[in-house]
């Protein structure tokens, strides 16, 4: 279920946004054009962007670990005031991101970002090639260029 075919900044509705994507975006890397572009249509009203509080983690550990306590709080305070909804956990999300990380060999955070994306019906935006495991089960913008074939 890839959506390659129409860049996310044309396309309208919701987008899951996973840590790889949200990562990209704050270290300047060409793949974080699809998510300024998204960003920009959020701002506009023209998209709603979501993260799944797990993915928010993440997204802290990463950069507290590669850059230090100050610079995790800084990016947490930069999350806070773009337009992106958090996305709390739930049992039944649980479940859900249980449920994928059970049948697809990926990695724990991401089965969150899937399952939300699934609960909201909106694609997940990612550059992650580990999400080719997933194209079938949810919809995904692609950050970056991929293969669609699965390992």
């Amino acid at each position: 279920m890839s959506a390659a075919a129409k860049p996310a900044s044309k396309r309208r509705g919701g987008f899951v946004l996973d840590s790889h994507a949200v990562l990209a975006y704050f270290e300047g890397e060409s793949s974080g054009a699809t998510v300024r572009a998204l960003l920009l249509d959020a701002e506009r009203r023209r998209a709603r962007l979501y993260l799944s509080l797990i993915n928010w983690g993440e997204v802290m550990y990463i950069v507290q670990r590669e850059k230090g306590e100050v610079a995790g709080h800084e990016v947490a305070a930069r999350i806070d005031a773009l337009p992106i909804t958090l996305r709390g956990v739930d049992r039944a999300l649980v479940q859900a991101a249980a449920a994928l990380k059970a049948q697809h060999r990926i990695a724990y955070a991401d089965a969150f970002a899937a399952a939300t994306a699934q609960l909201l019906k909106v694609p997940v935006v990612t550059g992650d090639p580990e999400f080719r495991r997933l194209e079938r089960v949810v919809t995904i913008v692609w950050t970056t260029e991929q293969r669609s074939t699965q390992p």
